[in-house]
């Protein structure tokens, strides 16, 4: 299997301390008093501020321990911003002295652009290598270096449910923010409906992408103001998210699948490819999933299991598509199979 070669202590320590102050400046950073709405059979948190003569909802996130504790410190986290500020960059610099994986210019330009309009903080999710490349802090892990972590593509999902029930857009229109890191929208067979930007010269592409249960039509995302390429499997993916900072500047909050799911999408992403399960990109997909099966099976092992155990009992062909995969990767099945023993 793959060498694994973790982290140090004082970088754990550092990332996550990384990722609770920009938490904090999340919160901190929205003007408005906050109130608590419930949609259906879920509350959200949103800063409400009047602009002109309406009242302006900006979404904050879902009702949570973690998300109420912060709210009742919004005042002290708003008047300490410079310092948090000052220490994320610190914690930055200690990280990559520590061997950790920066996120290219390239990338951390857009992500950082996204952030700040609001992208993750709207329940946008990184999917795709991208999001393979920000799991180092979290499982305490170097990545290998080489093809498993190269790509110049940028996947945001998003559940389109969520999307239209937050009633809260991006600030500036992702249009505009693309345009200004000089994308064009690609052109898509059903007129207006853009849900790819390429970005002239760097090749970088940025896609979004929402799940299908059934017909893989595009669909629309109106928190993000985007269309998406709607796909089967995604949603076991982005269920649960969890927030990870890209080290580029002084850090930037954005959310990823949680790696034992991502794992378990990848084992039925590599056989459901239409190039075929011997491919490139396929076998790029085993190899992610074998190494964070690998990282996750010893520090992780319930994660995991419960992960592979609710994909298994989703139904037939779910079990068809892992099964296959797992025929080409022996180490990795006898450490899946072995979690339950």
């Amino acid at each position: 299997m793959i060498g694994m070669t973790p982290l140090s202590s004082i970088a754990m320590s550092a990332y996550t301390d990384l990722v609770r102050l920009l938490k904090d400046d999340a919160l901190s950073g929205v003007e408005g008093k906050p109130t608590l709405k419930e949609r259906g059979d879920k509350a959200y948190w949103y800063a409400a501020r009047r602009v002109g003569t309406e009242m302006r909802f900006i979404y904050i996130g879902e009702d949570s321990d973690e998300t109420r504790a912060r709210i009742d410190r919004i005042e002290v986290l708003r008047a300490t911003a410079k310092e948090r500020q000052a220490e994320r960059s610190r914690l930055v610099r200690l990280l990559r002295a520590e061997g950790m994986t920066p996120t290219d210019r390239a990338t951390g330009s857009i992500l950082s652009a996204m952030a700040a309009a609001g992208t993750f903080r709207l329940g946008g999710t990184i999917v795709g290598t991208n999001a393979f490349r920000l799991y180092e802090g979290e499982l305490g892990v170097r990545l290998p270096l080489g093809g498993m972590a190269n790509t110049g593509d940028i996947d945001i999902a998003q559940f389109e449910k969520l999307s239209v029930a937050l009633q809260d857009q991006v600030d500036p229109g992702l249009a505009e923010t693309f345009s200004a890191l000089k994308f064009d929208p690609l052109p898509a067979l059903d007129q207006g409906r853009t849900w790819r930007w390429a970005q002239g010269g760097s090749g970088q592409l940025v896609e979004f992408l929402t799940p299908a249960f059934g017909d893989e039509a595009i669909r629309e995302l109106p928190a993000l103001g985007v269309n998406a390429q709607a796909l089967n499997y995604l949603n076991f993916l982005i269920a649960e998210p969890i927030h990870a900072a890209a080290i580029y500047r002084s850090g930037v909050l954005v959310q990823v699948p949680r790696p034992e799911r991502y794992a378990i999408h990848k084992l039925i992403i590599a056989d459901r490819r239409r190039d075929g399960a011997g491919s490139l990109k396929s076998a790029k997909d085993r190899e992610q999933a074998a190494f964070l099966i690998e990282a996750m099976a010893e520090d992780r092992p319930d994660d995991l299991a419960r992960a592979y155990a609710t994909a298994l009992e989703v139904g037939r062909r779910w079990r068809e598509h892992i099964g296959n995969s797992l025929k080409r990767m022996s180490e990795t099945k006898v450490m899946l199979e072995s979690l339950g023993a």
